[in-house]
């Protein structure tokens, strides 16, 4: 009874707006009745508003486990929070996980994409951009989203281009070196097949000289 009216009293200050008010109604609340997963959720957005996202990040921690049907929403202010802090691969973790537990979650899409974009994952993030708009057709965002895709999508084949023209000039670089290669090895061959003519004319040579056998006297025929 008591952790209804400190959670009721909490409410009402959170309500009109007055963080410093609520943040102590809405602790003794949550730490009184732990299921109340929705005093985990005011309390973490006080902490934000009071400039606390340490203990905002800690507080929907302690929720998530037993988030139920706000599973999604506590993991996609994860998600938003530590997308705030510079940690876009944490925060696609639990967009991610936000997703899991609501896959018709689009702004869970929509900032898993613009998370993955600043980690440098651009081929998900168009995937997460396109599947975000199949999910919210009429989205005022619409337009930046179909230019930021058409952007990313551009630089992609940009980058086919380069890379066919670099693997291009490198297999023509083989050809060459291939091709230079071929005639050094002719020249060297042509060369060596020269010196061997010219050293076995010398050698037919010598052999004729040096092969006549000098006799002494003169010949005699055996009987």
């Amino acid at each position: 009874m008591a952790a209804q009216s400190n959670f009721s009293r909490g409410e009402n200050l959170f309500m009109q707006n007055q963080p410093a008010e609520a943040l102590p109604v809405l602790a003794a609340a949550a730490e009184e009745d732990p299921a109340n997963v929705k005093a985990y959720l005011y309390l973490a957005i006080v902490y934000l508003q009071l400039g606390r996202s340490d203990d905002a990040i800690a507080t929907y921690l302690k929720a998530l486990p037993r988030g139920g049907a706000e599973t999604s929403q506590i993991a996609y202010n994860l998600g938003n929070i530590y997308y705030a802090k510079g940690s876009a691969e944490t925060a696609v973790k639990y967009y991610t996980q936000a997703i899991s537990a609501d896959p018709s979650y689009a702004s869970a899409y929509l900032n898993r994409a613009n998370a993955l974009l600043r980690s440098g994952s651009q081929k998900e993030a168009v995937s997460d951009y396109e599947y975000y708009l199949t999910l919210e057709p009429r989205s005022a965002k619409r337009p930046q989203v179909e230019q930021l895709v058409a952007f990313i999508n551009e630089e992609f084949a940009e980058a086919e281009r380069r890379r066919v023209l670099e693997e291009q000039r490198r297999l023509e670089a083989e050809a060459q070196a291939r091709a230079e290669a071929e005639r050094k090895q002719r020249l060297l061959e042509e060369v060596s097949a020269s010196l061997q003519a010219a050293a076995d004319e010398t050698q037919g040579l010598s052999a004729g000289s040096e092969g006549m056998l000098d006799y002494e006297g003169e010949f005699e025929l055996a009987e």
